[in-house]
């Protein structure tokens, strides 16, 4: 890199600058080696372009010289003031090699050249030619400094040096001296303030890093506002409300945090964003900011990294007065689910953690968790005697893959069964219900109505069609398809979404027969007619039965064989159903802007995949509607903070981004849940 300086200096007697050589040889040295505390001498070196030096510099450089001229010998006398322009070549550079490290290899370098007054003109022609040829891009900054690592070398900081005719953007060191040296302070001084000379077009150097200007600060806070919806007010919600009944209202968010391990792995989706913003040290305080801000009762979390949790989010939580529950994906993954509650609204029934991953299974063979909590709401004091519904939280992350619809949807069915389990009251009936998580699926996808209409005919669909909208291979030739049973019995779990062990028994009060009572009918009419759907069997199922105890027992035999083949088809319809009565909380359009709700943007994508289901009661439908249906029934929807569109994100540069530290947006949502009267 070539470095022209030109400065003023005082030209004193020939001895004066011959003694002083070796200070001013040291001085530069040290201004291109050192970093020094002085700020002093650093604000000059940092001054921008035009600034007028200080006067206590000034006189700093007078004592200095006059220091200097009383030393001389008497006889010597000191002529009339000059200029003197000292060039440092590309030559002396060079050969010098002065971005070396260590001073020793400094001590080799040739002197810098010393010019008389004979030689100004040359050298400043020299420097001009210099300027033209070899100009480097002059930042535009003050008053900080930036610095810039050129080819290797040492840090450099900017700024301007100047002549009375040109000016040049040059690299100047950020300096810090060995010593206090009067020398070094003189050379500080090196730059003429009285004049602002026109600044030349830069051009780019060879190996010199690109500066782009700072584009102007976007105004997140202003396109990433949302807005609080509150429901209460509407003439729906009032008309249940208005029964003077007290609510227990409370605040539920779920949230992806995007895990760090899982940000290092797939960097390729987070080009748009400047390292420093996926930094966790950046990250982490912005997320915590932002639970803190909401404050909510109830956080259930997704792409909780195991050792973050331990060492940072559960302290932090535990002094927010969270009680804290954690679940890591299975196999050698490093991040899963939490669920944190405040301790002084809830109080914990019951934890089920659950575990996707089935060995043997193909259709349960991913790593993928979820969490299942059965809370009991603490009242406050001065309700009198009075009794509140157990809430039932569920939170998962379902897998990614968009190809493996069945596995999806298997893993739901799961979950589905843990919480058929949890929220079961002795009643036969379920306690209010809330699902949080990352489907991986999007509104109106097979899965999603699964979830919200209870039903889904899976058999014969394609396994990318269960998630429809993260991904189209409808142009595949050949697709995995769904087959019933989509999970083998060995599950335990029924196509209800229910464990087989758990099933509701039969209803009290239906009568029993004796095998007696009913051989007494074997002769009846009605048993010696055969059913027109009846396989003929001969001497078994044909119009003339017999008494004997043998073809009774094969008889017998038959209608248990068919009892079983019936079952066995219900069980191969294709059909899987649940009974939780979920919605979701958000509608997934954004009316005002006429567009869809986004939760996450990989890619530059908008989609919706995370979300919040609760219990509600299904209204009857018209005929023909395929979509359930549903009004609150003792689990109100009181509120929720607004979503985004997918071109709103754009104009924030997707996520993450500055104010947004994860590739998703957070889910809030105000519930309230009837107190009644023991």
């Amino acid at each position: 890199m070539i470095g022209t300086v030109l400065c003023y200096v005082l030209l004193p007697a020939a001895r004066l600058l011959q003694a002083l050589r070796d200070a001013f040889f040291t001085c530069r040295k040290n201004l291109l080696l050192a970093k020094s505390p002085s700020t002093q001498i650093e604000g000059v070196f940092a001054a921008s372009r035009g600034r007028s030096v200080p006067e206590e510099q000034e006189a700093l450089l007078q004592q200095w010289l006059e220091e200097g001229i009383e030393n001389l010998p008497a006889s010597e006398s000191v002529p009339a003031v000059r200029k003197v322009s000292v060039t440092l070549t590309s030559d002396w550079l060079e050969g010098s090699e002065l971005l070396m490290t260590s001073l020793s290899d400094l001590n080799t370098s040739p002197e810098v050249t010393r010019c008389a007054d004979q030689q100004l003109s040359e050298l400043n022609a020299l420097a001009s030619s210099e300027l033209q040829d070899h100009a480097v891009a002059e930042l535009a900054r003050s008053p900080a400094e930036e610095t810039v690592t050129v080819g290797g070398s040492a840090p450099w900081a900017a700024v301007v040096p100047q002549t009375d005719h040109q000016t040049a953007g040059c690299a100047d060191i950020s300096v810090e001296v060995l010593n206090d040296d009067p020398a070094v302070l003189a050379w500080s001084l090196a730059c003429d303030a009285e004049t602002v000379p026109p600044v030349l077009p830069a051009r780019p150097v060879q190996d010199a890093v690109p500066f782009y200007p700072v584009p102007t600060e976007v105004p997140y806070h202003e396109i990433l506002w949302r807005d609080w919806e509150d429901l209460s007010v509407q003439p729906c919600v009032l008309e249940q409300v208005s029964k003077n009944t007290p609510l227990f209202e409370f605040r539920v968010m779920s949230y992806n945090i995007l895990a760090q391990d899982l940000v290092e792995q797939g960097l390729d989706l987070y080009v748009h964003c400047h390292p420093d913003i996926l930094n966790w040290n950046y990250r982490l305080p912005n997320l915590l900011q932002e639970i803190q801000h909401w404050d909510p009762d109830v956080l259930c979390l997704q792409e909780v990294q195991e050792n973050h949790y331990w060492e940072q989010l559960e302290p932090t939580f535990k002094e927010m007065g969270f009680a804290c529950f954690y679940k890591r994906r299975t196999g050698t993954k490093t991040d899963g689910c939490a669920v944190c509650y405040k301790h002084s609204r809830f109080q914990l029934i019951s934890l089920s953690p659950i575990e996707y991953f089935r060995p043997g299974l193909d259709i349960l063979n991913r790593d993928n968790v979820g969490l299942v909590l059965l809370l009991q709401p603490v009242l406050p004091e001065g309700l009198g005697v009075k009794a509140v519904s157990p809430l039932c939280v569920a939170n998962t992350h379902v897998l990614f893959n968009p190809r493996r619809g069945d596995i999806k949807l298997a893993q739901v069915a799961l979950l589905l069964a843990e919480i058929d389990k949890i929220a079961r009251t002795t009643e036969g009936s379920y306690c209010p219900v809330i699902l949080c998580g990352d489907l991986n699926s999007v509104p109106d996808s097979p899965l999603y109505q699964f979830i919200r209409n209870g039903e889904l005919s899976y058999h014969g669909m394609p396994a990318w069609k269960v998630v429809s909208g993260q991904e189209d291979f409808s142009q595949q030739l050949y697709s995995r398809k769904l087959l019933a049973p989509l999970w083998p019995s060995s599950l335990g779990v029924t196509d209800k979404c229910q464990y087989v062990t758990l099933c509701q028994p039969k209803k009290l009060g239906r009568r029993e027969y004796s095998r007696d009572f009913l051989l007494q009918f074997r002769f009846c009419d009605a048993a010696c007619e055969r059913p027109p759907q009846l396989v003929l069997l001969e001497g078994v199922t044909d119009a003339k039965p017999v008494a004997s105890a043998k073809e009774h027992s094969a008889v017998t035999a038959v209608l248990k064989r068919h009892n079983s083949l019936s079952f066995l088809g219900k069980q191969c319809s294709g059909v899987i159903q649940h009974g939780l009565n979920l919605t979701s909380v958000y509608s997934h359009f954004l009316p005002q802007r006429g567009r869809p709700e986004v939760t996450t943007m990989p890619m530059g994508l908008g989609a919706t995949v995370d979300y919040i289901f609760y219990s509600a009661e299904p209204v009857e439908s018209k005929a023909g509607e395929c979509r359930r249906l549903y009004k609150d029934g003792a689990l109100k929807l009181l509120g929720r903070l607004s979503l985004l569109s997918e071109d709103v994100l754009l104009m924030a540069n997707g996520l993450p981004n500055p104010f947004c530290s994860s590739d998703h947006l957070c889910l809030l949502a105000s519930f309230g849940l009837e107190i009644s009267s023991l």
